[in-house]
């Protein structure tokens, strides 16, 4: 044998063995989530701190759950969909586009009437609510019931206190329901239906009166592992999501958490 064979570096020796024995450090991973734009403030706090123990990369793409579903279904690259509702994850996963089984139901959310921290409206939500006469020349803020939740859920609302009728050509549809508060709060219109938990981190709007539950379909936040569910790294962040430190991120912003 000559002295050239003979000879492994220490370093080599050491990754020969990393090798064999799987010591060697797992590959830091590049995770992309697709989240509905009501779940920003939580997914942000959420996201820092999972990344203080995991060297895994994470990006977000927050858009309507409607949008993004049909982004996931083009063939976009998310690994995990946070959606709204939970119509779009059952889409996907009918199109076999995420990993059949690997969904949960994981938060709540009630819907709201807001109006600008300084307006003086007044109203309690029932049946045939006066909200046309409460309007006066404006509009009624609320995300576009084409393909955005918030939206599905105010129409489905409005409709079900028989008030859609006489109201539903005076909204003005926006692309989120973040974009429907921010009319809200530069006061653009004197009234908007958007998600308890956005109303509650904005500093200048107020809460006019909560929808009753029962006026609309529960509003279920579902998460979803996106692909074949295989994805290991995919998978340690779906856990993180659930797991007892994100639960409490979450209902500090006022969300209700529906898994034990």
């Amino acid at each position: 044998m000559s002295k050239r064979s003979a000879f492994f570096p220490c370093g080599a020796i050491v990754f020969l063995a990393a090798i064999l024995f799987g010591a060697l450090p797992a590959k830091a991973a590049d995770l992309l989530i697709f989240a509905a734009a009501s779940t920003t403030d939580i997914l942000n706090e959420a996201l820092a701190d999972y990344q203080k123990t995991s060297s895994n990369r994470v990006r977000v793409s927050f858009a309507s759950s409607g949008a993004l579903a049909r982004q996931i279904d083009a063939g976009a690259p998310a690994h995990l969909f946070l959606s709204a509702n939970r119509k779009w994850v059952r889409w996907l996963e009918e199109r076999g586009k995420t990993a059949f089984g690997r969904r949960t139901q994981l938060l709540a959310n009630r819907l709201v009437l807001v109006a600008p921290l300084d307006s003086k409206l007044d109203l309690k939500i029932g049946a045939d609510v006066p909200l046309l006469t409460a309007l006066g020349d404006g509009r009624l803020a609320m995300a576009d019931p084409a393909h955005v939740p918030a939206g599905l859920y105010a129409e489905e609302a409005l409709k079900n206190l028989g008030v859609w009728n006489s109201v539903g050509s005076r909204a003005a549809r926006m692309s989120s329901v973040r974009a429907a508060l921010a009319l809200v709060e530069r006061g653009e219109v004197p009234a908007g239906i958007v998600y308890r938990t956005d109303a509650l981190r904005s500093k200048q709007v107020r809460i006019v009166d909560i929808f009753p539950a029962g006026s609309h379909t529960r509003i279920t936040y579902t998460l979803a592992l996106v692909g074949k569910g295989d994805d290991k790294a995919a998978i340690s962040l779906f856990s993180y999501l659930l797991s007892r430190q994100a639960r409490a991120i979450y209902e500090r912003f006022g969300f209700e958490v529906l898994i034990p």
